[in-house]
């Protein structure tokens, strides 16, 4: 029972590091969701729309990968490997920007939009970006099929993106001005790099 407990646990905090370190990292959603959030009075609107689509997504890659490795095992290798070397990769672009970078976020507020608007916005930022689909189909999908409960570590990922989203939306007016400083900025990309760093050392030495 405790071993049961002990796996729960792993998985669980595995995929909530997991997606954090991956939806965190600034792009073009988080961008808009942060600048919408200034100016929009449909936050709640905005959170709900992208979580929902991570949540959609992580479930589908989840499960389908544990899907496809049950009747293709010889998978699981290539899958593992190449989950270590997009991980590194990852972390690699986050040690860069941490190195080179001598700017903050800068976040240009946005004209605000209607529910109906903001929701189908926040939809087409979501899921019309091919870096969505590898992050939580395919990188969260492959590293939480090898996990001891890949349902848990799917829970984990859903919940990272709850936090992070939830969180976006009510603060963005502190974490602009936090983020906008250049030293938090490296530190913030900085530890994104580590968080991916230790996560691929992990995967790469499960035994398959």
């Amino acid at each position: 029972m405790s071993n049961v407990r002990g796996n729960s646990v792993e998985s669980l905090i595995t995929g909530i590091l997991m997606g954090l370190s991956l939806i965190v990292a600034i792009g073009s959603q988080n961008i808009w969701v942060l600048s919408q959030s200034m100016v929009n009075p449909h936050r709640v609107t905005i959170a709900l729309t992208c979580i929902l689509c991570d949540v959609l997504l992580i479930i589908t890659g989840v499960f389908a990968a544990v899907k496809i490795q049950a009747f293709l095992p010889a998978l699981l290798p290539f899958l593992m490997w190449g989950g270590v070397a997009l991980l590194l990769w990852l972390a690699a672009q986050a040690l860069t920007r941490a190195w080179k970078g001598n700017g903050g976020l800068q976040v240009a507020p946005q004209q605000a939009l209607s529910a109906r608007k903001t929701c189908l916005v926040a939809l087409g930022i979501s899921l019309l970006n091919p870096h969505v689909y590898l992050d939580t189909v395919v990188l969260l999908g492959n590293i939480g099929s090898l996990q001891p409960q890949p349902e848990i570590f799917a829970a984990g990922a859903i919940v990272a993106s709850i936090f992070w989203f939830s969180s976006l939306v009510w603060l963005a007016p502190k974490l602009k001005v936090w983020l906008s400083s250049p030293l938090r900025w490296r530190i913030f990309d900085g530890t994104v790099a580590v968080v991916l760093i230790v996560i691929a050392v992990k995967l790469a030495s499960i035994e398959v």
